[in-house]
């Protein structure tokens, strides 16, 4: 496997464009994998990831994960119990 860029360094975002059938466990998989290397801001790399390969890819599991991974995360509920009602 050849090495990528400053966008994608170790390759694997265009390498999953590349294999047949992927899925998109596989594709969450290679998202993380790029998230924990890719050294600046995630969220302009992945705009950028999806103007580099998203074009004509609508249904491919990369590009659906990489839009997913534009989204805001979801806020996280408070859990219930006596812990969280009581202040220490």
């Amino acid at each position: 496997m050849a090495k990528g860029d400053d966008l994608d360094p170790k390759g694997l975002i265009e390498e999953s464009y590349k294999i047949e059938g992927i899925s998109t466990a596989e594709c969450r998989s290679i998202f993380l994998d790029w998230a924990l290397s890719y050294q600046g801001v995630s969220a302009v790399g992945i705009a950028a990831l999806l103007a580099r390969h998203g074009l004509g890819t609508d249904h491919h599991p990369m590009t659906i994960t990489l839009r997913e991974g534009l989204l805001a995360p979801h806020a996280p509920k408070r859990r219930g119990g006596r812990r969280g009602r009581v202040v220490d």
